[in-house]
């Protein structure tokens, strides 16, 4: 069975960094995609990065780019998100998620992904 455990999630100030983690199993890293997405209360939820491990190839949101590092410990089997210098508009329920279609590199777009975490709450406050 396929399962994703999202943790690290916490209430930081504003400026502060955060690293949330995601535990897989049931599968191998290196066959899925790994995207982390994020929804805040009465936002849609949007794509913040994701990373093919088979292929080491990452992309990042525009509104993260510089503040985010996605990477992933495949002995481990399970992908970190680094985010530096939080704001408090990065407040939001955190997300990971596996996609198991594709073969090369990865999108933003949560539609392509078929397995969820639950989430972790990351709290930013000014």
């Amino acid at each position: 069975e396929v399962q994703l455990v999202e943790s690290g999630g916490d209430m930081v100030q504003a400026g502060e960094s955060l690293r949330v983690s995601c535990a897989a199993s049931g599968f191998t890293l290196g066959g899925y995609a790994i995207g982390w997405f994020r929804q805040a209360p009465g936002k849609e939820r949007e794509g913040i990065s994701c990373i093919n491990p088979k292929d080491g190839s990452t992309r990042y949101a525009i509104f993260v780019e510089g503040r985010a590092t996605i990477s992933s410990d495949n002995a481990k089997n399970t992908v970190y998100l680094q985010m530096n210098s939080l704001k408090p508009e990065d407040t939001a329920v955190y997300y990971c998620a596996a996609d198991i279609g594709v073969l090369h590199g990865c999108l933003l777009h949560d539609f392509e992904y078929d397995y969820w975490g639950q989430g972790t709450q990351v709290t930013v406050s000014s």
